[in-house]
């Protein structure tokens, strides 16, 4: 069983002072970095580019966790993979946005990148069922994509239950993501029901520590109880 991974999403730090916000969870302990990339179609909200992920690229950031919230993502993968090249771990593009998954999901791995393949709260476990064999992470997005600090969705506990139930059964087993609403009342929650990876926003980003807010997250992922 893998270790458990804290992902802050910069998408709530402060960008009049990214430099010292990544910096600062770097610090802190965070394991992965997540990047949300929106263009204003897919979702109504427009976010970081490709200029922020060669920025942070060059002072060396935790390895990066990007979400491509994106229409035609199969069209930029390679685009947002060189520019975070060689801390690029993950990759991963909305099951709605993408007219040609399987494509796009072996361009990602070509790459020696890992493939990520999000679902939006109302997008069943269904459509996981062809492309299992091919996929390194599931996202489930805990709140409808597109804004920051957003409340967790609590219907989506059963979801991830359920998947991890699903993935237990499969020869590849793809590592499970949550995105939204995630923060130190309910990670513990979460992680009971199977996830792996916890990416939180303002869950850490709008503590007065995020040192302690990770440690303390750490420490709910390790109680027995």
């Amino acid at each position: 069983m893998m270790n458990k991974l804290i992902a802050p999403s910069i998408l709530s730090a402060d960008f009049g002072r990214l430099i010292e916000e990544v910096n600062a969870i770097k610090k802190a302990g965070a394991d992965w970095i997540h990047i949300d990339v929106m263009d204003g179609h897919f979702v109504p909200n427009i976010s970081l580019g490709i200029p922020i992920i060669e920025a942070l690229k060059n002072i060396t950031s935790p390895p990066m966790d990007i979400h491509l919230m994106i229409d035609n993502p199969d069209e930029r993968v390679e685009d947002f993979i060189k520019a975070g090249d060689p801390l690029v771990r993950v990759i991963t593009v909305q099951y709605e946005t993408c007219k040609l998954l399987h494509s796009t999901i072996s361009r990602i791995k070509s790459k020696g990148v890992m493939a990520g393949l999000a679902l939006n709260p109302l997008t069943p476990l269904s459509v996981l069922e062809e492309i299992f064999p091919y996929i390194d992470l599931v996202l489930v997005m805990t709140v409808e994509p597109g804004f920051a600090g957003q409340p967790f969705i609590k219907s989506m506990i059963p979801k991830v239950r359920e998947l991890r139930n699903i993935i237990s059964k499969l020869d590849n087993k793809p590592i499970i993501e949550v995105d939204g609403g995630i923060k130190l009342n309910n990670i513990r929650e979460v992680a009971k029901a199977g996830a792996d990876v916890f990416v939180s926003g303002s869950g850490i980003f709008k503590t007065k520590s995020y040192f302690k807010t990770i440690q303390a997250m750490r420490k709910e992922l390790k109680r027995r109880k």
